[in-house]
């Protein structure tokens, strides 16, 4: 995958922009899932420049998930049944942003949709991998269970969805002025 066709971006990636001033970073907090297990840390912000915002945040997936034997992944949203094996050095997987809570106070982020068993079966992925958009959208519906989620090949308007509403205290972007 090219640059000119890169759709996310590791925040750090992009010079210009930061995270805004009244807005929490939260770049090295745990993740807890809807059973409040930890099942790792939040290791990027991934961006989407055409959004201009934060859509994902990239985990770093605790050790004590990948060893809990979910190796084969089984996506049955599609016709037939596909199985992949999480290889050793995958230990990434992307929450959207809408589907986090930011619990400034005990500096925690916090998915109560989302249970240690869904991100155990989760697709992973290496740090610094480009993710395409096949890889967005097959996570979106792994974690919703809605074979549904926008079965175009587009991206416009995917966003909008209510897996990518920061609207509550979240991430927003500024742009540095030099």
């Amino acid at each position: 995958m090219t640059d000119t066709n890169k759709n996310l971006f590791n925040l750090d990636e992009l010079s210009g922009y930061k995270v805004a001033e009244n807005y929490t970073d939260v770049r090295g907090w745990d993740v807890k899932d809807a059973n409040n297990r930890i099942i790792g840390k939040v290791d990027h912000l991934l961006v989407n420049k055409t959004a201009e915002r934060v859509v994902y945040l990239d985990i770093e997936v605790d050790e004590t998930l990948i060893e809990d034997g979910y190796n084969t992944y089984q996506n049955q949203v599609s016709k037939g049944v596909h199985e992949f094996l999480n290889k050793d050095g995958e230990n990434h997987l992307i929450i959207p942003i809408g589907m986090a809570i930011i619990d400034e106070k005990n500096k925690l982020v916090n998915t109560k949709q989302i249970d240690s068993s869904t991100f155990a079966k989760a697709k992973r992925f290496r740090k610094g991998d480009n993710l395409d958009f096949e890889y967005e959208l097959n996570s979106v519906r792994h974690y919703r269970g809605d074979n549904t989620v926008h079965s175009s090949n587009s991206v416009d308007g995917f966003y909008d969805r209510e897996e990518f509403n920061n609207s509550i205290p979240h991430i927003e972007l500024e742009q540095n002025v030099m």
